[in-house]
């Protein structure tokens, strides 16, 4: 008899069986595509920290856009982001125009993007992607009325000029789009979704290059409440033939504090402990062995690279709140404990804030965004 395999998914970019606690940003999207040109879903920017699920939703925002007929490119935000999207607008070849012919030619003062042996400036890159989008808009295999589906994803790691160029170009065809006298339900489109760290969404969105982004639909990830992770712990492990009482299924929730990637990690490994017995019931021993090992997992692959990005200044801010912890802390307690100023204490406040890493709980005080991560820190400074 064939051996049932485990319904969660942890590893990144996977998709769980269960989009929870996203319902609403999956309608919004897909009511941008049906609407037609000029709805408020084509253009999303989704935020979040790491392990909220943004890459997974990204993945969903692409089934839709597939199972519409609509054409779909998926990109990372990693150098050369540009030219590979160039690149996958024009299947027949490449057609790049106003560029060098070697790296070592260039234009004064302007950064260039590497496309093989051409360069291309960053001030002509709009140009040349928007030339792209139109040419494949204009092909025969995007019928009336569909488009194309861009995701770019962790923008956090994209060049300003790369993300200029893309946002820019979408918006130039966006614009001759809507000037066309063709009937809107006969319109070709551009969707395009920004997903990335909040900080840097936010400079997206304020760059005095990209202010049409400011119209863009927002989608700011959060956690879950754990109702609902409770219950789709109970549908998920149901429909894999096996069986986890309330209870149990509570305190899994319980644990996972509503975020997306810990939901995946307990499910997993609850799951498999289960499994490793040969049982059907998920019991409280599995739940207790899942957050165990679904906490060590959870501390290499989040914790330990958050920390490690942290400036010298913000590693003692949080090292200040691990007395506290689960608790919040006062910040009157953190100018104590680091022995700085109120004003150094309030400045590095604001930036773990908007890198949420931390979290406002109240006038002067402050506790941690990230589950797990107060326990991470007593672990490692003990």
């Amino acid at each position: 008899m064939d051996m049932p395999s485990n319904p969660f998914k942890p590893t990144a970019g996977k998709m769980p069986p269960i989009l929870v606690g996203r319902e609403t940003a999956i309608e919004e999207f897909a009511e941008g595509i049906d609407n037609g040109a000029g709805a408020p879903g084509r253009i999303m920017l989704v935020t979040g920290q790491r392990g909220y699920g943004k890459t997974v939703l990204l993945t969903e925002f692409r089934r839709l856009a597939a199972e519409r007929q609509w054409e779909t490119i998926a990109e990372t935000a990693s150098p050369g982001v540009v030219s590979r999207l160039i690149e996958a607008l024009s299947p027949s070849g490449m057609h790049v125009e106003q560029a060098t012919v070697a790296p070592s030619i260039g234009i004064t003062g302007l950064a260039t993007a590497s496309i093989g042996q051409l360069n291309i400036a960053s001030s002509t890159a709009p140009l040349t992607l928007r030339n792209a989008m139109f040419k494949r808009l204009e092909s025969r295999k995007i019928s009336k009325g569909k488009g194309i589906l861009i995701t770019i994803d962790e923008t956090q790691a994209a060049s300003r000029d790369d993300l200029v160029a893309i946002a820019t170009a979408v918006q130039h065809v966006i614009g001759a789009i809507d000037e066309t006298n063709t009937p809107d339900q006969d319109k070709k489109g551009i969707a395009i979704v920004f997903a990335g760290l909040p900080s840097t969404i936010n400079d997206l969105v304020n760059d005095e290059v990209t202010t049409f982004l400011r119209r863009a639909l927002r989608c700011e990830l959060t956690n879950v409440p754990i109702t609902d992770v409770k219950n789709s712990f109970l549908s998920v492990v149901a429909e894999s033939n096996k069986t986890i009482g309330d209870d149990e299924a509570l305190k899994a929730a319980v644990h996972t504090d509503g975020y997306p990637y810990m939901i995946q990690l307990i499910g997993y490994y609850m799951w498999q402990s289960a499994q490793r017995r040969h049982c059907a019931e998920i019991t409280d021993e599995d739940v207790t062995n899942g957050i165990a090992d679904a906490s060590r997992v959870f501390d290499d692959a989040v914790c330990a690279p958050v920390l490690d990005g942290l400036t010298s200044a913000e590693r003692l801010f949080v090292s200040a709140m691990v007395p506290d912890h689960p608790a919040d802390s006062a910040i009157s307690d953190i100018e104590k404990r680091t022995k700085r100023s109120r004003s150094w204490v309030n400045k590095y406040r604001a930036s773990l804030i908007k890198n949420t890493l931390i979290r406002s709980t109240g006038y002067g005080r402050v506790a941690f965004a990230i589950p797990h991560i107060g326990e991470y820190l007593s672990n490692r400074a003990s």
